[in-house]
């Protein structure tokens, strides 16, 4: 109900009742005698009056304290929203700590269910929500999508989130920073940026700055470098000892020696190439393998030959149905055996 209203009506009520009285019922007066003090006369129709005063003025009271109860209420919902709409806004950002502490029931389980999970704004999705806190984050992330560098400083994002690293590599594509530069401050940034840029970096980089970096070295870059040695632009001079050095930075498998092999039957010397392998082999059986399709590839039948009768009738049997055949005069690819 208007207080307004209320008030009206209320007025309206009691002077109609006091006129009642005065008209219809008496109109005389009485003199109340409080603690011994003889008061004025006062008209019966004022007196009848009074307790509806009081008892207007008591449920002004009544609602005014439930009108204090629901506002108290009323803001609970709204700084609860607020903390929704940030909670919203933390996990579109792909913020790892989140905490956010609701007052409500219901927005204490909206809230735990958004502050353990990630949001990703849709191709769709436009920044023309009826909210501008989520309106600036979903541009923000439009900007990054589409190859623009923004500010993320307020935000207070770690290096390992991925808006970050969207930012950063925007950064590094719009040349704003180079590639050594973001190589030389691995604690700024995230590892899986720091290995991208050094797959561009090897492309054109001398041997010295290569090893420098080498703990971002990844199979991709492997075989870029592969692919330098003694090619015929941006030519990579490189010992085989230097190469195995390369090659124990990362974990690579029988499969892995191979096709490496591959890689460098373009231009590496035959000799350095089956020395290579040969050294390799020397400190692991896995890169036998390898070693025998060097062999193979190069037409080393001897040597090849004299590594498989080394080996147990169930070890190589792919290089040696090769080799049978090649006995038979049959000439085949021996990438077809591996």
């Amino acid at each position: 109900m208007y207080l307004k209203r209320y008030t009206t009506a209320s007025f309206l009520f009691i002077v109609i009742v006091g006129w009642y009285v005065y008209a219809f019922v008496t109109q005389g007066s009485y003199a109340i005698n409080l603690f011994g003090v003889q008061l004025p006369s006062i008209s019966i129709a004022v007196l009848v009056t009074v307790p509806l005063i009081i008892l207007y003025i008591a449920s002004l009271l009544h609602m005014a304290f439930y009108s204090l109860l629901k506002g108290f209420n009323t803001r609970k919902y709204e700084k609860d929203y607020e903390k929704f709409i940030d909670s919203l806004v933390d996990a579109y950002l792909g913020k790892q700590t989140r905490s956010h502490v609701y007052k409500t029931d219901r927005y204490k389980l909206l809230g735990a269910v958004i502050d353990n999970s990630n949001l990703m704004a849709g191709a769709g999705l436009k920044p023309d929500t009826s909210n501008e806190k989520i309106n600036k984050i979903l541009k923000l992330i439009e900007d990054l999508k589409n190859g623009k560098v923004v500010d993320l400083k307020k935000y207070s994002l770690d290096s390992s989130n991925q808006l970050t690293i969207i930012n950063e590599r925007n950064k590094y594509k719009n040349g704003d920073l180079s590639a050594e530069s973001i190589l030389n401050t691995k604690d700024k940034y995230s590892k899986s940026l720091m290995e991208e840029v050094y797959v561009d970096f090897v492309k054109k980089a001398p041997y010295y700055a290569i090893e420098k970096y080498k703990e971002n070295l990844t199979k991709e870059a492997l075989f870029i470098i592969l692919a330098r040695i003694n090619a015929d632009e941006n030519t990579l001079e490189i010992t085989n000892d230097e190469l195995i050095l390369l090659f124990s930075q990362l974990e690579l498998d029988g499969d892995d020696y191979i096709a490496i092999s591959k890689a460098l039957s373009l231009n590496m010397i035959p000799d350095q190439r089956i020395k290579l392998f040969e050294s390799l082999s020397e400190n692991s059986e896995e890169i036998i393998g390898a070693y025998l399709y060097t062999l193979f590839d190069l037409e080393m039948l001897a040597p090849a030959n004299d590594l498989l009768n080394n080996t147990s009738e169930e070890e190589y049997l792919n290089f040696k149905a090769y080799r049978a055949l090649k006995e038979c005069g049959k000439n085949f690819n021996i990438d077809l055996f591996v």
